[in-house]
């Protein structure tokens, strides 16, 4: 007998070890520990060990990345069967069967193995399942999948008949997998719906397995793609990933979700993806598997070349690095090769044409937000097309530029369209000037001084982004208009120049030049020479730039009183000559929009509202709505925070209609920002609630640095997704969030978080996942002042530990939930917490009854002292009904501890004992219910329908009926279906209840 570690295997030892190892992952390690399983068994002496151990190994191989090894254990195990038929007891040799149809996908996933060699089997395949007596629909579906693998169309499509007719067995593959391979041959051939229609069983919960949903999410991709569908595609990607993420056996899959980032310009995330498991471009596993990666491979990297993104280093494994285009010829040549090699083998050209086709693939949108978090691409040599506007500035056809011709009528005419423009404060103005300048400078054609100095002035703003360019400009156009007779644009002008350069660095410098052309425009004014345009127009200049001298002024506070002052009567001369001038009314707005933002950075947010709400309206009054989006955009940031949703969310939806095309990446993000957390305030739906939330995330990817605003995206989506229950793209979004939110944000939105996130978890089953984000989120709130939310967090622990088995993690989170709710002054909180831990104790064989009937006690007595205490109606009710319901679970609780019922075998009377005791706690349930009337009908009747199955199990049919009717009295025996579910529950219990007992 072998030894390891000093210890003897004996035939008992290797068989545990093949029980714990069949419980492990799938994976290398699993595959591994097979292996040696195998050589542990071969020298043990007992074949149906060694059987055992070969059908674990086959396993192991299937759902890895080592399918392809799986033919020789399979043929061991046959030439075992030949050998000596009854070592194969009834379920392993439905196991060695059932792998029967893993070995022809294997082979045919194999280029190495020959054509002939692998329809051999097949006949094989239909003698041993005759033999056995099983349907041949496994056998048509091998057929099946060679013919399509081969595509021979006509072929394939007869099989997929005779498959789909033959009968069902235990043989058969889970529906959820048949119906994967049905609907792929409809995808393969373009017929996208009814691929779709054959898929949805799986895709909408009614069918699964160990590899479903994951596979034909993937594969539900591209068909959504075609067919434009392209919001269930994301929701197909980001459920489909979480399944199949890190998954050796689904390597397919995460091909496909490769594609589709290449094919909705998420290259980003496909990058991110194809780095994390890049192991299996050269994996030596099922080879198939690898050419599908391979190909998606060079699709992705296809497409970041072509952006621009050649020498973007990519990571693999081993710690190497290579560039995208670097990686882009290997996977290709390695594709090809691949590929090539099926095709000779096959002798067709199925494989090879539609590796090419994927690899040439062109994306379906230019860009289709995800929602989680993903690495940004910088800019490449070749841009990426900016999407769509939403919307454009609202114009008139008149208010579009005229086209440029050659000459000066046409040039005349570009210059009154122009100065039109520039009266309307319209966007397009600038493209109007410059198609001047443009003209002017084509044909050769003079401008007069004014015109000339308006053209300059407008090339300085175009050259904003470059002050060294720019202040000359406005000082080139200042002497022009000087020279043209305008001192006051003129001095316009030089103020424009004097902002820039304090703005650009030199504030000092800057803004004593402004002080003292504002006190020339106040003279020129004076004397009719300036507008009051211009020299409110100045005069705001000078205090935008004072506004960001206050952090280091002497005395911040004094100097913000100051500059507010100063506001004020920049607003009242404004006031005074609104009527002067269309522009004057934005000039007010400007002004009041500046006071607004500083009053509300000193904390006086309701008058800053007040501010912004009145530039809206002026904004408007003067006929230019772009200008309006900051403002409305600044009333909707303000509205959310004075708790005013409807008015946020009316200011955000106005701020997009009107500066969709003007707002920067990171202002578009913070508006659909707003307008999700104000519909989610206002209780509005959560779709459209996570619409919006989800456009914050996309437009705060596109901009360089606002990972905080992303990530505060994510929070507000994933909740969103989290209230339509959309549970697994909750949780990759809130995954997605969590390190840009635990470097970026508070602790109370990690907090969120990771309690939104184990709630996904735990919907999706994945209870141990969901168990741990509560526990780091309650290690968190455990530091605050205020303890409700430890409480709350602890208890949902427990809850999770108790889904996931672990009883006694679970027992420590209740006892420590109890703890909270008692400090906290919660006994009808602190006693859910000891009923859990008191099921927990009568599952664990060491405490078992006794100890849970002890819990059950302190349970009672918690809310029995708590009843007596003087509380509200709502309070008193809410603790009576508590402790009804501790009454109830005692009950049951000594019910469920007994080994048998009244009469089976309960010689000494045990049961009997118990169910009596029972039946007086329900009665003690009913009596506390009591005084409580309508409000505790349900639990009431609940409470006496318990006591009535107990009435009839101890033999009292006569107490049993008068319970049942006695509910059917309190509701009242009405027929139909009424909107009160409960109510028809009890009904319907009382009522089989009475058939029960005849």
């Amino acid at each position: 007998m072998t030894y390891e570690n000093g210890t003897p295997h004996t035939v008992e030892s290797i068989r545990q070890a093949l029980w714990e190892n069949d419980a492990e992952p799938k994976g290398p390690a699993r595959t591994h520990r097979a292996e040696e399983l195998v050589a542990l068994a071969e020298t043990a002496g007992d074949r149906q060990l060694l059987l055992d151990a070969l059908l674990d190994l086959i396993s192991a191989y299937q759902f890895s990345s080592e399918s392809g090894k799986t033919l020789v254990p399979f043929s061991r195990l046959l030439r075992m069967w030949d050998e000596n038929p009854g070592d194969f007891s009834g379920p392993a040799l439905h196991r060695l069967h059932w792998r029967f149809k893993w070995i022809i996908y294997s082979l045919t996933g194999n280029p190495d193995i020959p054509l002939d060699a692998i329809r051999r089997w097949l006949p094989d395949m239909e003698r041993h399942y005759r033999i056995a007596g099983y349907s041949l629909r496994p056998v048509r579906s091998a057929e099946f999948y060679l013919a399509q693998h081969l595509g021979d169309d006509a072929l394939a499509a007869r099989l997929l008949e005779e498959w789909t007719g033959a009968d069902r067995d235990r043989m058969s593959d889970c529906l959820a997998c048949e119906l994967n391979e049905q609907g792929e041959w409809h995808a393969d051939h373009a017929d996208d719906e009814r691929a779709l229609a054959t898929w949805a069983p799986v895709l909408n919960g009614e069918q699964s397995c160990a590899e479903q949903p994951h596979l034909i999410l993937a594969l539900s991709l591209v068909p959504l793609l075609r067919l434009g569908r392209f919001d269930e595609a994301r929701r197909n990607h980001l459920r489909g990933y979480r399944l199949a993420r890190g998954n050796g056996s689904l390597v397919p899959a995460l091909a496909r979700h490769i594609e589709f980032c290449a094919l909705t310009g998420n290259e980003a995330r496909g990058l991110e993806i194809l780095a994390e498991h890049a192991a299996y471009l050269d994996n030596d596993g099922e080879p198939l598997s690898r050419l599908e990666i391979l190909s998606a491979a060079a699709l992705l990297l296809r497409r970041l070349v072509e952006l621009g993104h050649a020498d973007r280093p990519v990571p693999l494994s081993g710690g190497i690095t290579v560039t995208a285009e670097q990686l882009l010829a290997r996977t290709r040549e390695a594709a090809d090769g691949l590929a090539r090699r099926f095709d000779e083998r096959n002798a067709t050209d199925r494989v090879g044409t539609r590796v090419a086709a994927r690899m040439a693939g062109t994306p379906f949108t230019d860009r289709l937000p995800l929602g989680v978090r993903g690495a940004r691409l910088a800019p490449g040599s070749v841009a990426r097309p900016k999407p769509a506007p939403e919307s454009a500035p609202e114009s008139t056809p008149e208010s579009a530029p005229v086209a440029a011709e050659a000459g000066s009528e046409d040039l005349a005419a570009l210059l009154a369209e122009a100065r039109r423009l520039t009266l309307a404060q319209h966007p397009d103005a600038r493209a109007a000037w410059r198609a001047v300048a443009e003209t002017a400078e084509r044909t050769g054609t003079g401008l007069d001084a004014s015109a000339s100095a308006e053209v300059t002035y407008h090339a300085a703003v175009d050259a904003l982004d470059d002050p060294d360019t720019a202040v000359p400009l406005f000082r080139r156009a200042a002497e022009q208009f000087e020279a043209a007779g305008d001192l006051g644009e003129g001095a316009a002008g030089r103020a424009r120049a004097a902002y820039t350069t304090a703005v650009s660095g030199r504030t000092e410098e800057g803004l004593a030049e402004l002080d003292a052309l504002c006190g020339q425009l106040r003279a020129l004014h004076a004397d009719g020479r300036a507008t009051a345009r211009q020299l409110t127009g100045a005069l705001l200049a000078a205090a935008r730039v004072r506004r960001g001298t206050l952090p280091s002024a002497p005395d911040p506070e004094a100097a913000a009183e100051a500059l507010a002052e100063e506001l004020r009567a920049v607003l009242r001369l404004a006031e005074e000559h609104r009527t002067e001038d269309r522009r004057m009314r934005s000039r007010i707005a400007d002004t009041s929009c500046l006071l607004g933002g500083l009053l509300a950075g000193r904390g006086d947010a309701p008058q800053a509202a007040e501010l912004f709400a009145r530039a809206v309206e002026l904004y408007h009054e003067a006929a230019a709505p772009w200008f309006a989006a900051e403002a409305e955009a600044r009333l909707a940031e303000l509205s959310l925070a004075l708790g005013r949703p409807e008015q946020a969310e009316k200011a955000a939806r106005a701020a997009l209609d009107h500066g969709a095309e003007l707002l920067e990446p990171l202002g578009r993000a913070h508006l659909h920002l707003i307008l999700a957390e104000a519909l989610a305030a206002s209780g509005q739906d959560d779709n459209e609630v996570a619409g919006h939330a989800l456009e914050a995330t996309h437009w705060a990817d596109e901009a360089a640095g606002s990972e905080a605003l992303a990530a505060w995206a994510r929070l507000v989506l994933g909740g969103a997704l989290l209230r339509l229950r959309r549970f697994d793209e909750a949780a990759s979004v809130l995954e997605s969030a969590l390190p840009d939110l635990q470097e970026h944000h508070q602790e109370g939105q990690v907090v969120q978080a990771r309690w939104w996130l184990g709630e996904c978890l735990d919907a999706l089953g994945d209870h141990r996942q969901a168990s741990e984000q509560f526990l780091l989120a309650a290690d968190i709130a455990k530091g605050w002042d205020g303890q409700r939310d430890h409480a709350v967090l602890a208890h949902l622990a427990g809850d999770a530990l108790n889904g996931a088995g672990l009883n006694e993690q679970a027992a420590a989170a209740y006892a420590r939930a109890e703890e909270l709710w008692r400090g906290l002054g919660r006994p009808h909180n602190a006693a859910r917490a000891v009923r859990a831990q008191a099921w927990l104790a009568l599952r664990d064989a060491g405490r078992g009854l006794p100890a849970a009937r002890d819990l059950m006690a302190t349970a009672e007595q918690l809310l029995t002292e708590a009843v007596a205490e003087p509380a509200d109606g709502d309070s008193h009710a809410k603790l009576r009904t508590a402790l009804a319901g501790t009454y109830r679970q005692t009950g049951e609780l000594l019910v469920r501890g007994c080994a048998s019922e009244p009469g089976d075998e309960d010689d000494d009377g045990t049961a009997r004992h118990a169910y009596e005791e029972a039946l007086g706690y329900a009665e003690k349930a009913i009596t506390v219910l009591a005084p409580l009337g309508e409000t505790g009908r349900h639990d009431r009747t609940g409470a006496q329908l318990m006591a009535a199955w107990l009435e009839a199990d101890l033999g009292r049919n006569s107490a049993a009926d008068t319970r049942a009717r006695a509910v059917l009295d309190d509701y009242g025996d009405e027929d139909g279906s009424g909107p009160d579910a409960t109510a028809e529950r009890r009904r319907a219990e009382a009522r089989a209840l009475l058939d029960y007992i005849g």
